[in-house]
């Protein structure tokens, strides 16, 4: 019999159906697919940007990868003959990962987190279609059960292409 998780977004707990009387429970999920971050976060395309959660430390880590493609949106016209993926975009992947983090926390409740604030934000090199972006993420504080607050970077090919640290707010539960 196999394991089944399940995400109950109401109170943002992952939840496990044990297997068969005898056998050890399943350990922790530490890898997310896209249908499984779909069920974490709101985000639909154009706007879902995280493709794969490889490594996830509940309350504490998480590691996802953004295959870029020439087909996005927004390289039609940032820019023509020369696309470049905007720097605001490569933040909000990173906020992604940390939302992975967020709406897995008990403590928080649940519900829609937006930015809060953005502070020492610096983008090191271009990100071009073709790159695979690799975006690390650490839970920096949690205050009083609302917000979040994050460092993540962006790394293409072992190179540094953004970081920074980022707050967000709970707005609806």
């Amino acid at each position: 019999m196999s394991v089944s998780t399940r995400v109950n977004l109401s109170n943002s707990e992952v939840l496990s159906q044990h297997p068969e009387q005898g056998a050890s429970p399943p350990s922790s999920k530490t890898t997310f697919a896209a249908a499984e971050i779909q069920t974490l976060l709101p985000h639909r395309y154009p706007f879902a940007l995280v493709d794969r959660i490889i490594e996830y430390v509940p309350g504490k880590r998480a590691v996802g990868i953004k295959n870029v493609s020439v087909n996005e949106p927004h390289f039609q016209g940032h820019f023509p003959g020369q696309p470049v993926m905007p720097g605001v975009l490569i933040l909000e992947a990173i906020a992604q990962v940390g939302g992975i983090i967020a709406v897995q926390m008990p403590e928080m409740g649940g519900g829609l987190f937006v930015f809060a604030g953005i502070d020492k934000a610096r983008f090191r090199r271009p990100v071009v279609p073709g790159d695979q972006l690799i975006m690390t993420v650490e839970l920096l504080a949690v205050k009083h059960r609302r917000f979040c607050k994050i460092y993540g970077k962006a790394e293409v090919d072992g190179q540094l292409a953004a970081d920074g640290e980022m707050m967000f707010s709970l707005v609806a539960q």
